[in-house]
Formats: C-alpha cells, structure tokens, sequence
C-alpha cells in the first residue's frame, strides 16, 4: 500500500475536509492551519525534499526526556548509534504528526533497526510540553516502539534549534525536517521537506547498511 501520510491513528482529530485541504496545498481560514509556516509546507510535494549535509556543533545543554529523566543533549545524541533526529511540539496539528507518522513506519519497514539506531525528537514548545504530554504525544506514535522524546527550559530550546539551524523565531513557523547521522564525529544529513517512509529508509540504508544477523 502506497504510502499516505494521512492515513494515520495518530491524528484522529484531523477532518476530512482538512485532510483535503492539506493534501491539495490549500490555503484556506482553517484554523489548524492558520498559521503560514504550516501552510507553506503542507503544500509542498514529498519530491521538494531538499537534502543537505553539515557538521554541527551541539551545546551541552540539559534536556528532560517523557520519562522524567534528565540527560544532556550530547549525551542522548553521541551513545554510538547512528541517530534520527526531529523536532516537534505536541499540539502542532500538521508538520509534527506527519513527521512522527513517518519516524513510526521507519521503524515498522526497518524492524531490526528499532535498537540500533538512536531516534529522538526534541520540543520545540518546552513551556507547553511537559515530559507527561511528551509521554502522551510518544505513545500516540508508538505502534513500532516508543522512542525518546525531550523537553527542557526555553533558553536550551532555542540553543538545540540554532545548533541544528532549526530556529525560525517562533514555532507557528517551523519547517519539517528530519536530521540523520551514522556515528559521532560524521556529518549530519539534513531533510527538509516532508520525506516519505521509503525516502527516508533509503537515506538511512544509505548511510547504515542493514544488518545481515
């Protein structure tokens, strides 16, 4: 079955009438997606994907993860495992759950990854996000295994998104992108766009050959 980002238990709450607007690239007084930064890229292909590379230097921040446990980001992105980064924020209601949708049937097409590859997504809304709506928001996505999500103050926020050349100067303006990474010290893959599952697999083999155990 082709893939429909649409087609999802994870945003129940989407109407038909939205999900037709979104897909055709409609711009209409919705509310959900009354902000342009949404707007914007809803309306792109998953074809506009743009794919870049660069080297980041993240800041020791500390972050809290869903569970309520504190790690410091370097620390949850460098254990050694090839990393599948993304940013979101749990009441966004058009970026964020078709990136999450995508993070899931990842792990569903590439089941024996699930423990090798380190996937995380950060908030980029700290002061709404509490590690108890992050746990909610994970398990909506869950279907293939609960990675971690993170929160933290609003200060080590933006230092993560500006680190990643992420920041757009609120969150009602955040564009999708996916970051992947194959170990500490490589270079980072930059996707920016709505990738689909397959795209999104391919970049990864392509980085990380499957595992032949």
């Amino acid at each position: 079955m082709p893939w429909n980002p649409w087609n999802t238990r994870a945003a129940p709450a989407l109407s038909l009438a939205l999900v037709l607007v979104l897909a055709l690239g409609c711009v209409t007084s919705t509310s959900a997606i009354a902000h342009s930064g949404h707007a914007t890229a809803a309306a792109a292909p998953p074809s506009a994907v743009q794919r870049t590379t660069a080297v980041y230097a993240l800041p020791d921040v500390p972050l809290m993860g869903h569970d309520g446990r504190r790690v410091s980001l370097r620390r949850a992105v460098d254990d050694g495992r090839p990393v599948v980064l993304s940013f979101i924020y749990t009441t966004c209601n058009a970026i964020c759950p078709v990136g999450s949708q995508v993070l899931m049937q990842f792990r569903e097409r590439l089941p024996e990854e699930r423990q090798r590859v380190n996937m995380l997504s950060v908030s980029i809304d700290p002061e709404q996000d509490s590690p108890r709506k992050l746990a909610a928001y994970a398990r909506r996505f869950g279907g293939a295994g609960v990675w971690p999500h993170y929160t933290g103050t609003a200060e080590d926020s933006v230092a993560v998104q500006r680190a990643f050349d992420a920041w757009r100067g609120d969150k009602m303006n955040h564009v999708p992108l996916t970051f992947l990474r194959a170990a500490p010290g490589q270079p980072w893959v930059r996707l920016e766009g709505f990738v689909s599952p397959d795209q999104l697999v391919a970049e990864y083999l392509g980085l990380v050959p499957r595992s032949k155990d």
